[in-house]
């Protein structure tokens, strides 16, 4: 059954034409999943569906006695005195106790206990996971929803994704996590420059179905170009007798060379270089935090390694932006010491955007950092470098309030990468970007020379950047587990063994038999039970190397290409080494446990 019908939809910013000639349909049991690069409509197109903005020109039809419902970005908490109960029955009308009791039941699974709370006192995180609720309960034929996996943990994400597929309202949705879409979405609709591409199918079938139209579109370019040479020739040598069958053939010449070919798909790329990181990176010892006097994080103790990759997850309020605030020194610990190398260089991507001045041009707050940035070929301008991330000319030089939420926050995450960090930390860089731009960051961070520490609750970025998982489980503890996130989701179903991180250089530290016991993991025993030749080896292959360096010591280019190579394994070996140190205090305090 036709919900809705959208026909000819056309919306324009100033010049920006973000929707043109936009038509299609909701149908009972879709579940529209809507993406798109930011700043092509997507939250423009939700806002008109649902009655919050109006368009240049078109118009919906609705089925009679449709009901919407929609949750935008950023609900509505705009009266200080409403309290979350009284929230969720003016989006969603509790007129019965049943329905009272199934909303508190909802909301306590969202991790909302007190009903009577005003809204003004609660986190971002909490508001959001109010009008989630809210939107769930409402009584609606189709339900709009606007980034509802933003800013909410993996555990409300799982309950959330589980009740939108079983849900028997259409849904239509805009969402970067590729998961969700995947386990929820049964069609696509993809935004770009203006036009809708539909494809019938979840995340993963819509990527095998734009491959498909785009090789198609260029075959049948590729084909029209052949045509237009031959016929170009022909209409050269001039025809001397223009006879009817002629004429249509010039007449076809210029109707086909009149099309416009397919527009090249742009594509985001950002390429740099890391700084130089010495063999002291970050070391935190024993630290810890409180906030009105309840730990938040108990004696954690790591040194970072220089191509670690690590996730920090967890439930909202367990202490993750409070940890990785101490990792980067931006939050000091109550207690314990957290040191820093001396070519060690932050760059920080937090979870909100630093100031922007707003009537700043976006050319000008990239300038602030440099005119030019390094990279791997040479060196490349400020305005080469945005328009790598997609900002046009005319975008660079308008100022940044014009920009959409999320093409601002890509400006903040290249403003981030280009200040040529060696080690990245990320709180929440999934929230806001568009899919494009965060398949690109994995791009860039695969081939990272430095390390990342992650806080995310995006479960396909986290598999595919991190290779170790910290996670907090609210007693204050971070528990190590190696792999990503799906690794670390079958461990905790196996119910194996949990270890708590405790890395430190302390050789006083005594453990009680009712401490939690230190252990090696799988890849750590795989990796002390060869260091000690793998050592062995890259030294001789140094000896190897000095002395083919002697026999070479008058011809300057093979000597060159010998000490490049000899640096490479020196650093080979000094990350070896310092593994062994590691590996050796742990297999020291593993001992020593099993001897008491």
């Amino acid at each position: 059954m036709n919900l809705m019908t959208v026909e000819n939809i056309s919306k324009s910013f100033g010049e920006k034409v973000v929707l043109n000639n936009i038509s299609f349909g909701i149908e009972t049991g879709d579940k529209i999943g809507i993406i798109g690069v930011n700043g092509t409509g997507k939250s423009t197109l939700l806002k008109i569906l649902a009655g919050e903005e109006t368009a240049d020109s078109g118009s919906i039809t609705k089925m009679r006695g449709l009901q919407v419902g929609y949750l935008p970005q950023t609900p509505d908490f705009d009266n200080p005195q409403e309290v979350v109960i009284d929230y969720v029955d003016r989006v969603s009308v509790l007129d019965t106790e049943e329905r009272l009791t199934e909303a508190k039941t909802a909301l306590t699974r969202l991790g909302i206990n007190e009903y009577y709370k005003p809204c003004s006192e609660l986190s971002g995180g909490q508001r959001k996971r109010v009008a989630i609720a809210a939107a769930m309960m409402s009584r609606v034929d189709v339900l709009i929803l606007d980034e509802p996996t933003n800013h909410i943990d993996n555990s409300t994400v799982d309950w959330l994704e589980n009740n939108l597929k079983r849900t028997a309202k259409a849904l239509i949705m805009v969402t970067h996590d590729r998961y969700f879409l995947d386990r929820v979405v049964n069609k696509t609709i993809e935004l770009d420059k203006g036009e809708m591409y539909t494809y019938y199918g979840n995340y993963t079938e819509f990527i095998i179905k734009k491959a498909e139209r785009e090789e198609f579109e260029a075959a049948g370019e590729r084909k029209r170009q052949s045509f237009l040479r031959n016929e170009l020739k022909w209409v050269k040598r001039g025809a001397k007798a223009r006879t009817t069958k002629q004429k249509a053939r010039l007449q076809r010449f210029e109707e086909i060379s009149e099309i416009k070919a397919p527009q090249e798909q742009r594509r985001l790329e950002f390429e740099g270089t890391a700084s130089r990181l010495g063999r002291k990176t970050i070391e935190a010892d024993n630290i810890s935090k409180s906030y009105n006097g309840i730990p938040v994080i108990k004696d954690f103790t790591y040194h970072l390694l220089r191509n670690d990759r690590i996730g920090i997850i967890g439930n909202n309020g367990v202490g993750k932006s409070t940890l990785l605030g101490m990792l980067s020194g931006v939050i000091q610990p109550d207690s314990g010491t957290v040191t820093f190398g001396e070519t060690v260089k932050i760059g920080l991507f937090a979870q909100e955007n630093e100031a922007m001045d707003y009537n700043l041009r976006v050319i000008d707050y990239i300038k602030e950092v440099g005119e030019y940035i390094p990279i791997d070929k040479g060196k490349i301008s400020a305005s080469q470098l945005l328009e790598r991330f997609l900002f046009t000319p005319d975008m660079q030089y308008s100022p940044i309030g014009k920009l959409s939420g999320g093409e601002r926050r890509r400006l903040y995450l290249l403003r981030v990468l280009m200040s040529c960090p060696n080690i990245l930390f990320l709180d929440e860089p999934t929230n806001d970007l568009d899919i494009e731009t965060l398949s690109i960051l994995e791009e860039y961070l695969e081939g990272f020379d430095g390390a990342v520490i992650t806080v995310s609750h995006d479960r396909c970025f986290l598999d595919r950047v991190v290779n170790r998982i910290f996670a907090l489980e609210g007693d204050g503890y971070a528990k190590q587990y190696e792999g990503g996130y799906s690794d670390y989701i079958e461990k905790k179903n196996e119910n194996t063994d949990k270890t708590v991180v405790k890395t430190e250089k302390i050789s006083n530290k005594s453990w009680d038999k009712g401490e939690r016991k230190l252990k090696m993991t799988y890849n750590e025993a795989k990796e002390w039970s060869t260091i000690d030749q793998d050592i062995a080896e890259l030294e001789n292959k140094i000896s190897s190397l000095e002395s083919e360096m002697e026999k070479n010591s008058s011809n300057y280019y093979k000597l060159q290409e010998l000490e490049s190579e000899k640096s490479v394994l020196e650093l080979s070996l000094e990350e070896k080494m310092e593994r062994w140190v590691y590996l050796s205090e742990l297999n020291e305090k593993i001992q020593a446990q099993v001897t008491k």
